[in-house]
């Protein structure tokens, strides 16, 4: 089965694969990020890297690819793993959840 999180951000994206393999031991190759369309996206809002740095830092950035949301794909076998994604999409306000 195929569980997948789509994510506002790229940084609630990243933390929430950081989460699945840091503290589950879920194999980073059973996790795939990719854009919700076809088109590059770091989500539908600015966070994290993609928001203005404070001082000292070089001139604002304003470039960052809002061309729709972020999807993170858990491959599982196993009910317990996938009630441990279900938790991790939701610690991390996953938008939508799919099960495929």
């Amino acid at each position: 089965m195929k569980l997948i999180g789509k994510f506002d951000t790229r940084r609630e994206a990243e933390m929430t694969v950081e989460r699945l393999v840091q503290q589950f031991g879920i194999d980073r190759a059973k996790v795939v990020v990719t854009p919700e369309g076809s088109a590059n996206s770091a989500g539908i809002e600015e966070a994290g890297s993609d928001n203005e740095a404070g001082a000292p830092s070089p001139e604002a950035r304003n470039d960052a690819v809002l061309n729709g949301r972020v999807l993170v794909t858990v491959d599982v076998r196993d009910e317990t793993v996938a009630d441990e994604v279900r938790a991790a999409f939701d610690e991390f306000d996953a938008a939508e959840q799919v099960a495929k």
